[in-house]
């Protein structure tokens, strides 16, 4: 086994072309890695073009990374292990393994055994059939919990579809196929795994991404790393991303509606008092409504300053930061001939 440092833009030069990379994040999977990557090589077994499989182990703690290291001299099994240097999430641990990736295509998958490798060839003609950007995989039968899962699942997907405009029926889906080109344009952060044809849609149009009724499996080994706290989870984050998709570049448009909402309420309000005091000569020093008017005033300045202080902030941050949100500790693979 050859073992290098390198960092993952080190890693795409002097490479052969490849035409697809699959990309695996996993965490404390060790009943599922082994048979996860014999499963990935038999579906990918008469894929005409080069593919190469992508591995990201997300700081486990288990035996996932021992076993999946004992499968990188496979014959015919272009495997790569990028270990991350401890825990940073599915989001990080999926951006790692996007931007180490070498493929023209991208596809992505779960590494519980729920998704099938057998639907990726058939969702990269697909792919291409539609001459699409991004293909997305509808779980149409899910073999979930229904209280747990699916019903928390039904709700985000429709508050995402109404919420951002991209009609899937199937957000959480993890087995999709992108362009490289167009998802190495997308940064993943935080959580945001879930809203990537969102944040995708921000880049390209929603009529370039589409979706593909996919195979699901019961999970047979290990224990969800996720829960009904998800849900609430993802409430947050929808605002994360309805800010972002509206407000990305114009951060004091957000703020400053606000502040000029609040200002026009103040001003109507002063007005009104200013009226009784001085027309009708009525005392309005002890009446809350005064206090009111002036704290409507206060916060419009305040969100007024704090859109012009977030419209420097932003711009400077977009303008400087291509940091990544991940350490990588080594990337593995097989040694090839020069």
């Amino acid at each position: 086994m050859h073992t290098t440092q390198e960092s993952p833009e080190a890693a795409l030069s002097n490479v052969q072309p490849i035409d697809l990379s699959i990309v695996v994040p996993v965490f404390n999977e060790e009943e599922s890695v082994t048979p996860l990557i014999d499963r990935i090589a038999a579906a990918m077994s008469g894929y005409a073009a080069s593919w190469e499989l992508i591995l990201v182990d997300d700081g486990s703690t288990d035996a996932t990374l021992a076993n999946a290291r004992s499968k990188i001299s496979d014959q015919g099994l272009r495997l790569r292990i990028v270990e991350l240097q401890r825990n940073f999430g599915q989001t990080a641990a999926m951006q790692a393994g996007i931007d180490t990736a070498r493929g023209r295509l991208i596809a992505t998958m779960d590494g519980d055994l729920q998704n099938d490798p057998k639907d990726i060839p058939g969702m990269v003609a697909e792919l291409e059939r539609r001459e699409l950007d991004l293909l997305v995989g509808w779980r149409r039968n899910r073999q979930d919990g229904l209280l747990l899962r699916k019903i928390p699942s039904w709700c985000a997907n429709y508050l995402i579809g109404r919420i951002t405009g991209v009609k899937l029926h199937d957000y959480g889906c993890s087995l999709k196929i992108y362009q490289s080109s167009i998802i190495k344009q997308v940064k993943l952060m935080g959580e945001m795994h879930r809203f990537i044809p969102a944040w995708v849609a921000g880049v390209v149009p929603s009529s370039r991404i589409g979706e593909m009724v996919v195979t699901h499996h019961a999970r047979q080994h290990g224990v969800s790393k996720y829960g009904i706290s998800r849900t609430f989870r993802v409430i947050l984050d929808l605002l994360s991303v309805m800010f972002f998709m509206r407000y990305k570049a114009r951060p004091g448009h957000f703020f400053g509606s606000l502040g000029l909402g609040l200002g026009a309420i103040s001003v109507l309000v002063l007005i009104y008092l200013f009226f009784d005091k001085f027309i009708l000569g009525n005392d309005i020093g002890t009446r809350p409504l005064l206090m009111v008017g002036i704290v409507f005033l206060l916060s419009s300045v305040q969100l007024i300053t704090t859109g012009i202080l977030a419209e420097m902030i932003a711009r400077l941050y977009y303008r400087d930061d291509a940091s990544p949100n991940y350490i990588v500790r080594k990337i593995s693979e097989a040694e090839t001939d020069a």
